[in-house]
């Protein structure tokens, strides 16, 4: 018997931008309160950038919640005061005030990405430790963790074996500038893409999108995708994946767009 793929939700980081107004992905006249509205019922995904900054009330994110339609889920940049401490064995009541606070989303609560920058001095057993103290459950529901790690030392063997270890994905970065290894460590993967072309409408070319396409839904499959760099060369054996495919940065205009035209084609195919 085969086993059915996991689900794939393409999406975007944010939901305010000026540059998305006027037609570019918000109707002419959508007053900017109905954004988060609008947004969320073309998207799966919204990757909440603002928390990276400042943690909301729960009451803010209840009323998000409130915004969004059932099915679709946000994950959220974790604060910065946790992830760029050098010393993550201090971390853990900012790790609890932060969690406490966000599950008021609920049953729209997707994965918390930890983004760790470039000179982060954290290695395999620093990692180790702080993912021992993230909590798998709040309120009832299950946490998922997105780890990004930044810096290229940082990436070695030991760093699979943790993540694998913890049921954590290692984000892979679609960007020139930082490490992008897609060795699948989690049940769901989490890809931040981050090279959308300004004078290109779907920011991509067609052919990259289909690309996507069909990487997305080999990961969903719990299959590898070897045309991807990897930092081991096997990839151990795994059941279905969710997967989760974000447009961010880069031509940030074009982003919206992008996302749906991955959308449109996962459609297509009943991948989505």
């Amino acid at each position: 018997m085969s086993t059915a793929p996991g689900q794939i939700r393409a999406g975007i980081g944010g939901w305010v931008f000026p540059a998305w107004r006027g037609g570019t992905f918000y109707p002419p006249g959508l007053v900017q309160r109905e954004e988060l509205a609008y947004a969320s019922a073309r998207l799966g995904c919204i990757e909440i950038n603002s928390t990276f900054y400042r943690a909301q009330t729960p009451a803010v994110y209840a009323q998000w919640r409130a915004q969004t339609p059932p099915g679709f889920v946000f994950s959220a940049k974790a604060p910065r005061t946790i992830t760029q401490s050098h010393d993550l064995s201090t971390v853990g009541a900012r790790v609890e005030d932060f969690i406490g606070g966000i599950v008021a989303l609920g049953d729209r609560l997707g994965p918390l990405v930890w983004q760790f920058a470039e000179r982060h001095p954290a290695m395999a057993q620093e990692f180790d430790r702080f993912l021992q103290g993230l909590p798998r459950q709040a309120d009832g529901q299950r946490l998922r963790h997105a780890l990004e790690v930044r810096n290229p030392a940082a990436w070695t063997p030991e760093l699979l074996a943790v993540a694998r270890a913890h049921n954590v994905a290692l984000v892979f970065s679609g960007s020139a500038d930082y490490p992008s290894f897609a060795d699948p460590t989690a049940d769901f993967v989490y890809a931040r893409l981050m090279q959308a072309r300004a004078n290109l409408r779907a920011g991509y070319p067609e052919r990259v999108l289909e690309q996507w396409c069909l990487r997305a839904m080999r990961w969903a499959r719990g299959e590898d995708n070897p045309d991807l760099p990897h930092l081991a060369s096997e990839a151990p054996a795994s059941g279905p994946r969710q997967v989760y495919v974000l447009f961010i940065g880069a031509a940030k205009q074009r982003n919206p767009a992008a996302a749906l035209a991955l959308g449109g084609q996962l459609q297509r195919l009943g991948a989505a």
